[in-house]
This record gives C-alpha cells, structure tokens and sequence, in this order.
C-alpha cells in the first residue's frame, strides 16, 4: 500500500497534516468506504514513508474530527461521518444520490485515454499556450450494470509527467492521484450546472429513449495556487437520480 510520498519535498503544513489530509481525501472520495477497518498504525505509517507517532498524529486527528472511530478491539475504522470542521480544505466533489436520499457508489470506465492540442478554447479556459499537450480522458460510470453518466476529463499534460499512457492504468480517483503523485490538491471547483435533452452519443452511452433529459455539469478546477488544473464535462441521466454537491 505504498503511497510514495517524499517526505523530504517542502509544504506549507506539518508533515502529520499532510498525510492527515491525504488520508481524508482517500476517505472522501470513496477509497476507504464506511466500515472499512484501516490497517494498522505501523502498516500505515511504512506505506506512507512515516514515523509511527507521525501516523498516529493525524490518525488521532481524523477520530476527533469524527471520520474515524478507534476502537480497542476492531482498531481503526471510517466512520462514514463528514468531519466536524470546515471542509474548505478538500475538493467538494459531486455525488450521485437515489430519489430517496442514499449515497451511491458508481464505478468509472475508461473509454479513452488520449493526448492532443490545446488549442484555442481550451488554451485559455487552463491558461496554457495553444501548442500545448492535454490529456484527455473519457469514461463512463455504472450504477451495478447501469450506465448513469459520462464524462471527459481534460488535464494539461506538462503538469504530469510520467502520467499512465494505457486506459487500464487511468486511476480511478484522479483527484487523489493529483495529490498522492504530483502534490496538486484541488481547492477550489466553478460549476456550472444545466438541463439538457440528451444527444446521440448520450442516448447511446446511457441506453436513453429520444428526448430523455439529462443534468450537464461543466467545471472548472483551480490547485492551491489558483491556477487552473482541470476542465470536466459530466452528463448525466436524471432518471430516479439527483446530484448532491456537499459544501459543508
């Protein structure tokens, strides 16, 4: 479970913090479901590449602030709870959500994986230069066997060297990728959120009758410097769905 991190790069917060923060992206973004039971402190701190009192800081932490329960005889378990303070400090990503509330957990496919041209558009929605390579990357999410939405997800390629070239090495959070392999952290997401009649390539990708309705939802994505990291484009079926956007 090695998380590569160099320990030795400079940051602007403790290094117990740093791990805290990642372990509550990895919690907030489904890597770690409630009632996951976490390894133990020293397996965690040797994937990691910390001290064992430096785990055990931002382990501490994450139970006080309620996203963990530590318990003496089942250790150390995701509690399934939002933390009690601000979440400003983590990338509020959308979750899809059943008629009646419940949290559900769909699961990405890679269509395609390709590098191409910013060109015009693009080039000024990233701030690069229109010459520059993106990585584009398309997938489909199912619910069980049920295609639910698509999306494209487009990245400056300059900003991620040594990123996954094969569609089956595309990780399945790219956010906490960004964090874990290149130290990008999102904080701060501009969406825009639209009805729309479902195109071909919708009725196609999400098994759609003509004239369904489908929620779009375009972002933008800004690091900690501001600087613009992501463009995403989700469609998706409103069909017994809702968007949840958590801001807490």
């Amino acid at each position: 479970m090695s998380q590569d991190l160099d320990v030795q790069a400079p940051r602007p917060v403790p290094l117990y913090e740093f791990v805290k923060r990642q372990l509550s992206e990895a919690i907030l973004l489904g890597k770690y479901p409630p009632g996951t039971r976490l390894p133990s402190e020293i397996a965690l701190a040797r994937g990691y590449g910390v001290a064992v009192g430096t785990m055990r800081r931002a382990l501490t932490d994450l139970a006080a602030e309620g996203m963990l329960a530590r318990r003496r005889k089942t250790g150390t378990v995701v509690t399934g709870r939002p933390p009690h303070h601000s979440l400003r400090f983590f990338f509020q990503y959308f979750r899809l959500r059943s008629a009646n509330g419940a949290l559900l957990r769909s699961k990405p496919e890679v269509l395609s994986l390709r590098r191409v041209p910013a060109g015009e558009h693009d080039a000024a929605r990233l701030s690069v230069s229109r010459a520059s390579a993106l990585i584009v990357i398309d997938r489909l999410r199912r619910l069980a066997r049920r295609p639910v939405m698509h999306e494209r997800f487009v990245f400056p390629a300059d900003r991620l060297p040594n990123f996954p070239e094969r569609p089956k090495d595309v990780p399945e959070l790219p956010y906490l990728h960004l964090l874990e392999h290149y130290g990008i952290r999102i904080s701060a997401v501009r969406e825009c959120l639209t009805a729309a009649l479902a195109n071909a390539q919708d009725r196609q990708l999400l098994a759609l009758p003509a004239r369904a309705a489908i929620l779009v939802i375009d972002e933008i994505a800004f690091d900690q410097g501001g600087q613009p990291m992501i463009l995403a484009h989700h469609r998706a079926t409103t069909d017994g769905l809702c968007y949840v956007n958590e801001v807490g």
